[in-house]
């Protein structure tokens, strides 16, 4: 059973946006292996877990999938990498698992092992703290939003912007990036998060003060 390498690792993101490119997956392993120590997690699922997570579609307009189904055309890619490399079925299922259920938005596989759960939490940390911040501009950038507009009373209220209403990042951090720390599974995790949720509030806080003048 082989594993994976870094150069590897690093051609499947080469063509990938600045905002779910190689540095986010490193960030990820990283996390991730942190967490894994900690809650006694099989580290090289969750190793192969990390590497391959958004190896397939995962930059809006991704390459063979919507971002939306990133975690499904990753997970089916693992499977042929793994195997390739010689992993047993069982633990290539497993990785897979953990691929599958990484996902925040949307109805779809829940982490049920505690190697999915890791890898969940790893990636959401990457969306908390300053990274978070600085990936989370970006996003609205590449995507044509501001950094900052005042979100409607709808959007407040719902979550459904009114007809023109921007996505700009203050409405990602109303609409997710505030609620992360609550999903994560892992009291390691968890840990982790309370520094970065709290500095993430600050900042935004701090921006919607400074735009409106009142700093």
């Amino acid at each position: 059973m082989l594993s994976i390498t870094i150069e590897e690792a690093r051609e499947w993101y080469r063509n990938a946006d600045p905002i779910h490119d190689f540095e986010h997956v490193l960030r990820v392993l990283r996390i991730a292996e942190r967490l894994a120590r900690a809650e006694g997690a099989d580290i090289d699922i969750v190793r192969a877990a990390a590497w391959l997570h958004d190896s397939r579609g995962s930059a809006p307009g991704g390459e063979g999938s919507s971002r939306a189904d990133h975690h499904l055309t990753s997970a089916q890619f693992a499977g042929d990498v793994l195997t390739e490399k010689g992993w047993p079925a069982d633990r290539i299922r497993a990785v897979q698992h953990c691929i599958r259920a990484h996902r925040f938005r949307g109805n779809h596989e829940q982490p049920e092992t505690i190697e999915a759960k890791v890898l969940f939490d790893a990636d959401k940390l990457d969306v908390l703290g300053a990274i978070g911040v600085a990936r989370t501009i970006a996003y609205a950038a590449l995507d044509g939003q501001p950094a900052y507009a005042e979100p409607s009373a709808l959007f407040l209220e719902t979550g459904q912007k009114q007809p023109a209403e921007p996505h700009s990042s203050y409405h990602e951090f109303v609409f997710k990036l505030r609620k992360v720390k609550n999903r994560l599974f892992t009291s390691s995790g968890r840990q982790m998060a309370d520094a970065r949720h709290d500095f993430m509030v600050s900042f935004y806080q701090q921006l919607q003060e400074e735009v409106r003048g009142n700093r």
